[in-house]
């Protein structure tokens, strides 16, 4: 029995695109490459299809940082390969992968519940052993340039010593200083953590959580550190949906099946 074939405006019609961005994927590497009869028409098999569905789905969403971006290209290349069970097993590594990040960005939300929930009981008792910027950088492990960074970002007010105007770093700055790295190295971006410390500065400790996690109305443009638990949390769920309709595809491999959009 022959393979059943479809023509671009089939493929276009099945996922709801343009002809023209089909042939874009071909461009792209996310479909396979197209043979065409002897009139010159393109003739594309269920291969191409299952590719272009796979590449919609795993490019209708937003992949931050550079070890899910590369599962999510190793998913494509493995199934424009035919190699379904490669890509099978890059959609499971990307799955752990995001797994991995929530369990981080939760993690660093604790602490800095336990952090803010202890913050009013810290004193500047021991501001006269304060430190230097260049002994805070070593404790923190951080460059100059980074601390500074958090400074002009007003994530944090340095006092000065008023004999010689420089930095001093008490305990209490040296504490919200290991939250913001701990938070900056969990994925939250600049922008998230202002929203944070400017609430926790007026005294409002509860809730930090969601205010680290919801833009405010004015911030027209933001990015997905912005609101990083949101879109670690949708992201899994985007992946449970790859992973499932790869083993899908898996399952019924080199079967005939109706063209359903």
């Amino acid at each position: 029995m022959p393979k059943q074939t479809f023509r671009t405006s089939d493929l276009a019609r099945a996922v709801g695109i343009h002809p023209n961005t089909v042939m874009r994927y071909i461009d792209w590497g996310l479909i396979p490459p197209v043979e065409r009869t002897p009139t010159g028409y393109r003739i594309y098999t269920q291969h191409h299809l299952d590719c272009l569905r796979l590449a919609r789905l795993v490019y209708s969403s937003y992949y931050p940082g550079k070890a899910l971006r590369a599962s999510a290209t190793g998913m494509i290349e493995s199934a424009v390969a035919d190699d379904w069970t490669e890509a099978l097993a890059q959609a499971r590594q990307h799955l752990a992968i995001v797994e991995i990040e929530i369990e981080r960005a939760e993690y660093t939300v604790k602490l800095l519940e336990n952090w803010a929930s202890r913050a009013s009981n810290l004193s500047d008792e021991n501001q006269s052993q304060s430190l230097t910027i260049g002994q805070a950088c070593e404790k923190l492990d951080v460059t100059h340039d980074v601390l500074r960074n958090w400074e002009r970002n007003g994530l944090i007010s340095i006092p000065r010593n008023p004999d010689n105007g420089y930095r001093r770093i008490g305990k209490t700055e040296l504490e919200r200083l290991r939250i913001i790295r701990l938070l900056s190295h969990a994925g939250y971006s600049i922008m998230a953590m202002l929203r944070m410390f400017i609430q926790f500065d007026r005294g409002e400790t509860r809730n930090l959580r969601q205010v680290l996690d919801t833009p405010n109305p004015d911030e027209d443009v933001y990015m997905a550190a912005d609101r990083w638990l949101t879109v670690l949390y949708t992201q899994k769920e985007h992946s449970i949906k790859i992973l499932n309709f790869i083993e899908e595809i898996i399952q019924q491999h080199h079967t005939q099946n109706p063209l359903i959009p």
